[in-house]
């Protein structure tokens, strides 16, 4: 029997790093190694000093192995998901200058504004690069530096999203991915390329930015001698170009181009993400028309307060996460760090519909039903801009993949469910976005097709499949009306 050979998948999140060591003929997952990050910032403020995430890639990497058992010359690839949008600025010697500015930093929504109108409103950036900058796109963040940070700014050398910041410490290469690039707003889905208008614009120079691989599965170097001694791997192994974790989750089910998704995809995490694979170039400015990392596209919509908004509400009342029920009369909008879908990035929470008889587990409960309906109604935008009615029965009646950290969780399921009125599909492959990374690794190092090798590893996955519940129109509309009504002034901006 030939010796086993592993890749590991990384998945650089908000808020921690896991390394899944994952058998590369079976999928199987051996262990998922862990460390947390360290994200600072008040206001408006969401930063990280990238230095902390390769550390915490090192760190989850050893965990990762030491749990497996296996040796490390086993390991044969390694590939990056990170979080999208991040801006990391580097001098001339490839060091950080300040600390990341974060996808769910909201300081530069003046200067998003001010871009929206400057290329002539949000249907030119539409046509140019696929999505309408807001204050989560990297090239808002970047014009924001310029504005008030101008001594870094004018100091960077290099240019890189979080991702591409690890890919190019592990094999010395700058590069990145289509899917990672097109959240930057300033590559062009319609091009395939860096959109030199909006460089000189931005003023940036293509010399300032990462090479962009063909997929995110593309071998794009060898991890190097440096990289191989801080990992503890054999020097050489394949590293894969990588991508964002949407475009990985994406992988790790086994989404490709076959045309829009019988099954959209809701993510619950930090944020909430809803997105579905598609041949066809969206071009919608209700939604994020991102590329996939597979050379297809992944139209997204993407909220910013999901399970860390729920989790603050349930801390806030003293409540367990899963002490809840629903809201009645109650609705709370957890708008907590402002928001992306609507795009009001400097509101806060809104709460009303109060009585003497609401309780503290219904006030838990209207923030979930706040969060879920926010990500469902993104889902609705998202349906419409592919070319779909979400009102007509047979798309209503389609299954919602429900993935992320919520989707663990009692609770969250069932409000998704009652909300959707939607059966629901919950994949047994659990860390999607680091199975996906490892499906990327595994192409790097030889295997064929990252889409195809992630859906042949899943076809011994047990999903759980929940049947369609009576949708519970009267919440929906109740929120939709208080949503509609408030103003961002009510909100808080």
């Amino acid at each position: 029997m030939p010796p086993r050979t592993v890749v590991i998948g990384v998945d650089s999140s908000t808020q921690s790093t896991k390394a899944a060591v994952t058998d590369t003929g079976t999928g199987e997952l051996l262990a998922v190694g862990r460390a947390p990050h360290v994200v600072t910032g008040e206001g408006g403020a969401r930063e990280t000093d990238p230095e902390v995430w390769w550390l915490a890639l090192c760190d989850a990497v050893a965990a990762g192995l030491k749990e497996s058992g296996l040796s490390p010359s086993s390991v044969v690839g390694i590939a990056v998901a990170g979080q999208q949008h991040g801006l990391v600025t580097l001098d001339r010697a490839g060091r950080p200058l300040r600390p990341a500015l974060l996808w769910n930093d909201t300081r530069s929504a003046p200067q998003a504004a001010a871009l929206v109108a400057e290329l002539g409103g949000p249907e030119a950036w539409t046509a140019r690069t696929g999505t309408v900058p807001v204050a989560s796109m990297t090239a808002t963040k970047w014009r924001w530096l310029r504005e008030n940070d101008p001594a870094n700014a004018e100091a960077t050398a290099s240019v890189r999203l979080p991702h591409d910041f690890l890919t190019e410490r592990l094999a010395g290469v700058a590069a990145t991915d289509p899917g990672d690039a097109s959240g930057t707003c300033w590559y062009s889905t319609a091009t395939g390329a860096y959109d030199p208008d909006l460089l000189e614009r931005l003023g940036l120079s293509v010399s300032m930015l990462p090479e962009v691989a063909a997929t995110g599965g593309t071998r794009i170097g060898s991890l190097t001698d440096s990289a191989a001694e801080a990992l503890g791997l054999p020097a050489g192994i394949a590293v894969a170009a990588g991508t964002g974790d949407n475009m990985s989750a994406a992988v790790g089910l086994g989404l490709g181009g076959a045309g829009l998704l019988d099954h959209p995809v809701l993510s619950l995490g930090t944020s909430g993400t809803v997105f579905a694979a598609s041949r066809t170039r969206p071009a919608s400015t209700a939604l994020s028309g991102f590329a996939g990392a597979d050379g297809t596209y992944l139209p997204l919509a993407c909220t910013l307060n999901c399970t860390l908004a729920v989790d603050k509400v349930a801390s806030l009342l003293g409540l367990h996460r899963d002490d809840a029920t629903p809201g009645g009369e109650a609705v709370l909008l957890p708008y907590l760090d402002g928001e992306r879908t609507p795009d009001l990035p400097t509101s806060s929470g809104l709460l009303t519909g109060l009585r003497h008889d609401t309780t503290p587990q219904q006030l838990l409960g209207a923030a979930y039903e706040g969060a879920a309906f926010t990500v469902l109604r993104a889902l609705d935008e998202l349906l419409l801009a592919c070319g779909l009615d979400p009102a007509d029965p047979e798309v209503a009646g389609r299954p919602l993949r429900l993935i992320g950290g919520g989707a663990q969780g009692r609770t969250w399921v069932e409000t998704v469910r009652r909300l959707s009125g939607r059966p629901l599909i919950v994949p047994g492959s659990g860390e999607l976005v680091a199975l996906g990374a490892a499906a990327l690794a595994a192409s790097a190092a030889g295997g064929g097709d990252p889409v195809a090798v992630a859906a042949r590893w899943n076809e011994k996955s047990e999903d759980a499949e929940l049947p369609a519940s009576e949708r519970d129109t009267e919440t929906w509309e109740r929120i939709g009306s208080v949503l509609d009504r408030a103003s961002e002034p009510l909100l808080g901006g």
